[in-house]
């Protein structure tokens, strides 16, 4: 991997800019060069958002990922925005609970993880996000589970810090998720 760019997307309050600054930390945590950046709607809960990550083996030259190697996307409007862009043979991986229409390439390793409903099972609805960043991570090998654990629980907020176990689980769901 010289540089693998990464385009996460959905709507406010879906954790999209939290996966993305999970997956940036995760990277420096081995030593790679990362951006991040976000960006979101005029309304952030709600409105549309997205981040980009780029994670390299040398410096990242711009923090922009216009045709990006991944996607990890959370809903029917961020699909349509982000498929055209995506290089091709890149990855795709959609929340099937929430993304129901259908794909207009063939060209792209598609993943379709029904999110929502394994973070039902886990009885936390708002770790879909996790799930979804698990089942990334195992698709793509672009960074260590162990490094994705780590990540975790440095960049959790302290008033989160209950949470851990929860989102630690959603995680493993979503690797397994791929190991299916």
């Amino acid at each position: 991997m010289k540089k693998f760019g990464t385009t996460i997307a959905g709507f406010g309050g879906q954790g999209v800019l939290f996966v993305g600054q999970l997956l940036a930390h995760a990277a420096m945590l081995e030593d790679k060069y990362v951006s991040w950046i976000p960006s979101y709607g005029a309304e952030m809960r709600g409105g549309t958002a997205h981040c980009f990550v780029t994670i390299a083996e040398q410096e990242v030259s711009s923090p922009l990922v216009e045709n990006p190697d991944g996607l990890l996307i959370f809903n029917n409007p961020s699909l349509e925005k982000f498929e055209p862009k995506a290089v091709q043979g890149g990855y795709l991986l959609l929340n099937s609970s929430l993304v129901d229409q259908p794909l207009k390439r063939n060209d792209l390793k598609v993943y379709k993880i029904p999110a929502n409903e394994i973070a039902a099972e886990l009885g936390e609805n708002r770790v879909f996000n996790l799930v979804m960043l698990g089942s990334f991570i195992k698709a793509t090998g672009l960074v260590a589970e162990g490094s994705i654990y780590r990540a975790l629980a440095e960049v959790l907020p302290a008033k989160r810090k209950k949470l851990l176990p929860m989102n630690q689980e959603a995680l493993k769901k979503g690797i397994e998720a791929i190991k299916k």
